[in-house]
């Protein structure tokens, strides 16, 4: 586990499952179960917009860490993400969506954890043109540096390919709201799902998340920052 403070946090609330994975370490079900009552945290983790885990805004180096929180990463029943640390639910501030996409080398996409996500259902795109796309495990933003490979799967929504300048014009008008009749294809089958425009303020209540999970602290956000106090060990345990 990883030693946020002193002192561990709550069993018993809602989970969300995700895509039918197993969602906690064993080790992990095993310390909520013996400790039911140890208070949530808010304010210390963050996840930005490339996938990177953050401690107090900075990034976290340790791969094993790296990895314990990518698989005890999961969603109560608000729409707030949080991190299992054993006993103790560390809610997670996000960049801009829960999960960061990449484009796998078969094609296909990958959470930024690692897992492998189908096809999208929904594709959303804001004013600055980037990409939110829907699948089995939730929203999540496509890597910026997986854009330019992205470009090539957008089609007409008749499924027509388009050649660069009528797909530039087409995610101008998308990105000011505009129709621009836009898709994205996916897989061998060709499905394609509508390009809607969502600006990237209102990307939260449109898939059903809560970005700033501090702000939902009893007490607010000042409260969720005094919960733990600063200068405790923070490095992965074990």
């Amino acid at each position: 586990m990883i030693r946020l403070a002193g002192r561990p946090p709550p069993g018993g609330q809602s989970l969300r499952r995700i895509g039918g994975f197993a969602i906690f370490d064993d080790a992990v079900i095993r310390a909520m179960a013996k400790w039911p009552n140890v208070p949530d945290v808010f304010g210390w983790l963050g996840l930005d917009r490339r996938g990177r885990w953050r401690l107090k805004g900075e990034p976290i180096t340790h791969e094993a860490a790296n990895r314990f929180i990518g698989r005890n990463y999961a969603a109560d029943g608000q729409g707030r993400w949080f991190f299992q640390n054993g006993p103790q639910r560390v809610f997670v501030s996000l960049g801009y969506a829960p999960w960061v996409y990449r484009l796998d080398p078969a094609g296909g996409l990958r959470t930024h954890t690692g897992r492998p996500a189908r096809a999208p259902s929904a594709v959303s795109l804001d004013e600055a043109q980037n990409v939110t796309v829907l699948t089995e495990l939730g929203p999540g933003l496509v890597d910026d540096r997986d854009l330019a490979d992205l470009a090539e799967r957008f089609t007409s929504v008749a499924g027509e390919r388009l050649e660069d300048d009528a797909l530039e014009e087409a995610l101008a008008a998308a990105s000011a709201g505009r129709p621009a009749g836009l898709a994205l294809a996916w897989g061998a089958s060709g499905a394609a799902a509508p390009v809607e425009f969502v600006p990237a303020a209102e990307i939260p209540a449109r898939f059903g998340f809560v970005r700033d999970p501090a702000a939902t602290a009893p007490g607010g956000e000042e409260a969720a920052d005094a919960a733990l106090p600063s200068g405790r060990d923070s490095r992965a345990r074990g």
